[in-house]
């Protein structure tokens, strides 16, 4: 016995051609609607199944040229990186630019990374966007350090800026000047030595040490309302 649609369909006689017309098209518009959401559904099951997937297995499908692998990998990981441009960069769309040339170091150099560990992966992914930060600044000329005359080995401290709201920390960071926000970025969240931090902006590891020390003494007057709104 027929049923729905087809019953319909093949109950009429030839004086009901304006009806079956429509009945016709009705269906059509069904059966284009059940191949969409189809293809929706297996659209949706795939990117479900590369969600799942561990990032050593979108490394590995990376590098074979998986297009939708590097497209995983890339919104794993650019929300995160983006907030370490913006901590150098002077604007969003400097930021915005060394994001992109930094993931295209990523996947080009890929093959060459050995695989440990998550936290190893994205340390590495870190540093490339940090050198790309480092590589516009010094190329655009952005950064001016002055040595500051002040006792730069007494303690300043910023301890309070651990309980901070991410937001409102990036904010205040990004307010100081900056060369004093570069070191600070490079010292106390990167883990740079002075000597390291010397050799990446070409200064000396003394004026290395009294850009940190002004940058830590600009952020304490902020926490205590002393100074608000530095212009980067």
């Amino acid at each position: 016995m027929k049923s729905g649609w087809l019953f319909c369909l093949t109950s009429f006689n030839s004086k009901d051609n304006s009806i079956l017309l429509i009945l016709s098209s009705l269906l059509s518009i069904k059966l284009a609607l059940f191949r969409i959401q189809t293809t929706i559904s297996r659209r949706s099951a795939f990117y479900y199944q590369m969600l799942l997937l561990n990032t050593k297995d979108l490394i590995e499908k990376s590098i074979s040229g998986d297009r939708k692998a590097q497209q995983q990998l890339y919104k794993r990981l650019s929300a995160p990186m983006m907030g370490i441009c913006l901590r150098y960069m002077k604007g969003k769309e400097d930021a915005e630019d060394v994001l992109l040339e930094g993931f295209y170091k990523v996947f080009k150099n890929l093959k060459k990374f050995t695989y440990e560990n998550e936290k190893a992966f994205f340390g590495w992914v870190k540093r490339i966007m940090v050198n790309e930060s480092l590589m516009k600044l010094r190329k655009n000329k952005d950064i001016q350090m002055l040595a500051i005359n002040e006792d730069i080995d007494k303690e300043v401290d910023i301890s309070p800026l651990s309980t901070m709201q991410t937001a409102d920390l990036l904010k205040m960071i990004r307010s100081i000047p900056l060369g004093y926000r570069t070191v600070f970025n490079l010292y106390e969240v990167e883990g740079y030595s002075h000597q390291e931090i010397s050799e990446q902006l070409g200064v000396s590891t003394g004026t290395s040490k009294s850009q940190l020390f002004k940058a830590k003494k600009l952020l304490r007057e902020m926490l205590d309302g002393k100074n608000e709104g530095y212009g980067s």
